[in-house]
């Protein structure tokens, strides 16, 4: 059996892990565009920051290849994938075989389609260790610094880049920050928070055209800047798959042992949809830990063992300048809310079942709340004064309960 896996995030290392707990010794090749051992995305931020070395920013020990047996081309990109002949060819016009493929792509950033940005020579996305160093080699105490979008990307690059500058200005089209997974009272909190350490906020506003140096707001407002990052959104890297002739939609479609519509190709990552079971929704889950949980169920199949990933459920764990966050699930349904200072916990509950939650601050127990909505728990019979302030493992069935613990592992 000969693997193959392109990409080298969280999907792919899941995936060969996968793989190594059915197979130990059959060949894992495993091509990445990017020049860099396996690092954790979530930290260039912290990179940035000053707080990590570059020895930190490792996903896995320097060993993990050897150790696995994998063959690691780095640098080198794949062009195409030939369903029938069981190859892939790479941008040398070279081929490498398989007989088991993993597509683990993930996404790209953005570029919005604004008059003038190609004119800007300094500007940046922030997702790889690539961007975080290239913005680094030119930042300065005295650079000015614009940041287009308020989301998770731009927020931490407004992190990241505090300790260097304090002239930082943030653009976002949205009423709020974060605005795809906090409401307005908990956006409230962390933009307030952010803003005690000088990064201003610009929200109902947009760029509607840059010259070499200065951006042209919506409101007629001009701002002059050093650079920009980009952080308006990412895309699915897709396209590999759909000129494979794979099946797409937004992202490349799978069943639940993450197999591609190709019965020798597997996919993983943000470049896939899952299934949200808070919405029943086939959607794009840009979250490390679905990607790994994804790629770790692909190579568990793809060398011939049996697992499915059916409990995905949008999430986010996050902390800015110290003040943590974690979202999980969908916010349709009725909401209990209790918060005070920089303390903030919604709950949202439909048909008997917990369907979602923020919390900001004390994010204590926040994975009990999460099992809950994984596990659809009817919560009908259960004291919610307490499930909301308290929340306990006693609120699980003896045999969940063990299995948690790591007592008893139910099969079923």
């Amino acid at each position: 059996m000969n693997y193959l896996i392109i990409g080298n995030s969280s999907a792919a290392i899941g995936a060969v892990e996968g793989i190594r707990q059915v197979d130990s010794t059959n060949p894992i090749t495993i091509i990445s565009d990017e020049p860099h051992h396996t690092y954790g995305r979530p930290l260039i931020s912290y990179w940035l920051e000053g707080k990590l070395s570059d020895e930190k920013m490792f996903y896995r020990p320097q060993n993990f290849y050897e150790k696995n047996n994998c063959k690691l081309l780095l640098g080198t990109k794949v062009t195409a994938i030939d369903i029938e002949a069981q190859v892939v060819q790479l941008q040398d016009t070279s081929f490498i075989e398989y007989d088991k493929l993993l597509i683990a792509t993930g996404s790209r950033p953005l570029m919005p389609p604004v008059p003038g940005l190609e004119q800007v020579k300094n500007k940046f996305s922030f997702m790889t260790y690539d961007d975080a160093k290239a913005i680094k080699a030119i930042l300065k105490p005295d650079s000015k610094v614009l940041i287009i979008g308020a989301g998770l990307i731009g927020l931490k690059a407004a992190e990241g880049i505090t300790k260097t500058t304090s002239d930082i200005t943030v653009v976002d089209l949205a009423d709020r920050i974060l605005p795809s997974i906090l409401d307005s009272e908990a956006a409230q909190i962390i933009q307030k928070h952010m803003e005690q350490k000088d990064i201003r906020f610009i929200l109902n506003n947009r760029v509607d055209s840059f010259s070499s140096d200065t951006a042209t707001l919506s409101s007629g407002e001009t701002l002059d800047f050093d650079l920009v990052i980009v952080a308006v959104g990412v895309r699915p890297n897709v396209e590999l798959a759909k000129e494979a002739g794979l099946a797409v939609n937004r992202g490349i479609l799978l069943d639940e042992s993450c197999k591609t519509s190709d019965a020798n190709i597997y996919a993983a990552g943000d470049c896939t949809e899952s299934m949200d079971i808070t919405t029943g929704e086939q959607k794009i889950l840009a979250l490390l830990p679905n990607a790994y949980m994804q790629g770790e169920v692909a190579g568990i199949c793809m060398a011939g063992g049996q697992k499915t990933y059916t409990h995905a459920i949008p999430m986010n764990a996050i902390g800015f300048f110290g003040l943590h966050m974690i979202t999980a699930g969908t916010y349709d349904g009725e909401a209990v809310v209790t918060h005070s200072n920089e303390s903030f916990k919604k709950l949202v509950f439909k048909d008997n079942v917990l369907k979602g939650y923020m919390m900001i601050g004390d994010v204590k127990r926040a994975g009990i709340y999460t099992s809950l909505i994984k596990e659809q728990v009817s919560v009908s019979k259960l004291d919610l004064e307490l499930l909301h302030s308290k929340p306990q493992m006693m609120l699980f069935d003896k045999a969940r309960r063990l299995e948690k613990l790591g007592g008893v592992h139910n099969e079923n």
